[in-house]
């Protein structure tokens, strides 16, 4: 056996999700941040892979958020556009727009993180100031001092702030539009907005092309987000919420089957998009119960990962040592429910919070320095001939709007730091299944520990608070659970014919993902809770209105009021409290 020290592996995994903000009822896009996340953050993200090809990484994208990248490319290729604020940028008279669509632009534009994506640009930020001096003087919200060229630049400042580093460097549309500044004109808005549909057309091709080169690993996720474990059991809660107040209901009737629709629905998207089974699977918000892993086990998953919370809770749960995380946590475990197997790796919450909230605040060649030099250390404190398996694991959209120039320096620093390491290897999760389960495994001294207990957790602080067990999100549970009874209620009379019935399934699993949840509670800024909670009562009263049943009057009243400021506007929460 090889008695040197080993070296240290890395798997960086960056998770790529949005919920489905269309209407179905309509068929229009209420919340525009798909294609903005898109054009910054997916655009970049692919970038700096190409243009570091020695750099290995896996992402996660949700089978949601793939089917609305793709829908917005059928939009541009038909020249249909459904996003109200999309439709804007390309519309060639904003004379005569309606009060609506004014509103649209002022409530839209502006909603960025001002440090970073506003205040850097002088002609956005006076665009802000002249709004900021009449607003006082608009008198029943009419808009009779911002002309259509006022609206104009507006909307093209908003999507340039919105236009990822890569797209500045690299496009010249891009450049020639932030050098101009001013008076943009409808020929040049036009140009944007090809810039625009280019770059959205091209991101699962580029992607794929990454995948196929053998860069990139991607996962998937259960089809909507759903949180499996509260799907199938809402008294998983308890595992490490013990005291945890449930929803009245029960439990989610028929949860094992909805669970099983969105696994094999995820496998099915997976391979339409990419060409190839996905061999993992990262649960919606990493949210895990022996159940729920067992059931991605059954469905030929190798892998699954979550978070340290959940490992921590799980070994004392199995009564093992939870004592030191440089001894259990930088290693793969086996859960199995006596017939299926699967590999679960565990995210190192400190390392993947510096990322998402810490670095940001750094200069890059710093917050580089002390990420490596982490891992360095992680990997000198192996005095075992066994290789420590670091899994950094965090949202790959939401953290660099709070980085100067969009995290790339950050990033493309990174990327060559550890790729060309002596003593780190970046790669990916399947690659460490097939490092476990290759032939010569046992006598490398590579065999996964099995975990007997698994406490059910999520990545977030190990629990399910941010999605059950408190007032707000209890009451959005139990609405859910009155609306499945009802679609039970009404499948059962087999009265809906095969495009209603798809309709009505489609409109369930929507309601059935976990960012309604997440986003109810007083720690969350008031206007966004506002917008999900709106979006999540229109869902299920579109529900109601498919299956042709009476809407409760419950789904009239708001849910959650919010209130709180999150860290980084409650896009993303830390592993740890």
């Amino acid at each position: 056996m090889n008695t040197a020290r080993p070296k240290l592996f890395l798997n960086l995994y960056w998770h790529m999700h949005q919920p489905d903000y269309r209407d179905l009822a309509t068929n229009k896009y209420v919340l525009p941040w798909t294609y903005l996340h898109a054009i910054k953050d997916y655009s970049d993200m692919a970038y700096h892979l190409e243009v570091n090809p020695k750099a290995r990484v896996s992402f996660n994208f949700v089978p949601i958020l793939l089917e609305q990248l793709d829908d917005y490319a059928q939009q541009f290729k038909q020249n249909t556009i459904r996003d109200p604020l999309l439709a804007l940028l390309a519309k060639e008279n904003l004379t005569d727009i309606s009060n609506e669509e004014c509103h649209l632009i002022v409530q839209s534009c502006f909603k960025s993180h001002h440090e970073k994506m506003l205040s850097p640009f002088p002609h956005y930020q006076r665009l802000l100031h002249m709004y900021q001096l009449v607003e006082p003087m608009m008198t029943n919200d009419q808009f009779h001092y911002l002309s259509a060229q006022y609206k104009a630049d507006l909307l093209v400042w908003y999507h340039l702030a919105w236009c990822g580093e890569s797209l500045r460097r690299t496009n010249t549309v891009v450049q020639a539009l932030m050098t101009k500044g001013v008076l943009f004109t409808y020929e040049e808005r036009l140009q944007l907005y090809d810039v625009i549909a280019e770059t959205i057309s091209g991101l699962i091709p580029r992607y794929k092309a990454l995948m196929q080169s053998g860069q990139i690993e991607i996962s998937t996720t259960p089809y909507y987000h759903p949180i499996l474990p509260l799907l199938l059991d809402f008294k998983s809660t308890l595992d490490a919420m013990p005291d945890a107040p449930l929803p009245e209901s029960n439990g989610y009737a028929g949860g094992q089957s909805r669970s099983i629709a969105h696994i094999t629905a995820a496998k099915k998207a997976h391979e339409h998009y990419f060409g190839a089974m996905p061999r993992g699977m990262w649960p919606a918000e990493g949210a895990v119960s022996h159940a729920a892993l067992s059931l991605m086990a059954e469905y030929d998953f190798d892998w699954a990962a979550t978070g340290q919370g959940v490992l921590a809770n799980s070994l004392l749960k199995s009564q093992l040592s939870a004592d030191d995380k440089h001894d259990y946590l930088y290693q793969p475990y086996r859960v199995t429910n006596g017939k299926n197997d699967i590999l679960c790796f565990f995210r190192d919450d400190q390392l993947s919070d510096k990322i998402g909230f810490e670095y940001a605040k750094m200069h890059s060649h710093d917050a580089v320095n002390d990420f490596v030099q982490t891992l360095a250390q992680i990997q000198s404190n192996n005095h075992s001939s066994i290789p420590k398996i670091v899994s950094v694991i965090l949202d790959g959209e939401n953290a660099w709007e709070y980085f100067p120039y969009n995290g790339f320096y950050f990033l493309s620093e990174l990327y060559t730091a550890l790729s060309n390491h002596p003593d780190i290897v970046m790669t990916t999760f399947s690659d460490i299944v097939d490092m476990y389960q290759a032939s010569n495994a046992l006598d490398e001294g590579l065999s996964a520990k099995v975990l007997p207990q698994i406490a059910a957790g999520s990545w977030v602080y190990g629990t399910f608070s941010t999605w059950i067990g408190s007032k707000d999100k209890n009451l959005a549970w139990d609405l859910l659970c009155a609306a499945k009874k009802t679609y039970d209620k009404v499948l059962a009379r087999n009265a809906l014919n095969k495009q209603q019935l798809e309709a009505v399934e489609r409109q369930l699993a929507i309601c059935e993902g976990s960012d309604w949840f997440w986003w109810f509670g007083d720690y969350n800024s008031s206007d966004s809770v506002s917008s999900f909670d709106q979006l999540y009562r229109r869902n299920l009263i579109n529900l109601y209105t498919l299956l042709g049943e009476p809407i409760p009057d419950a789904l009239y009243h708001k849910i959650s009021a919010g209130g709180g400021n999150a860290d980084n506007a409650g896009t993303m929460r830390r592993g740890q409290e």
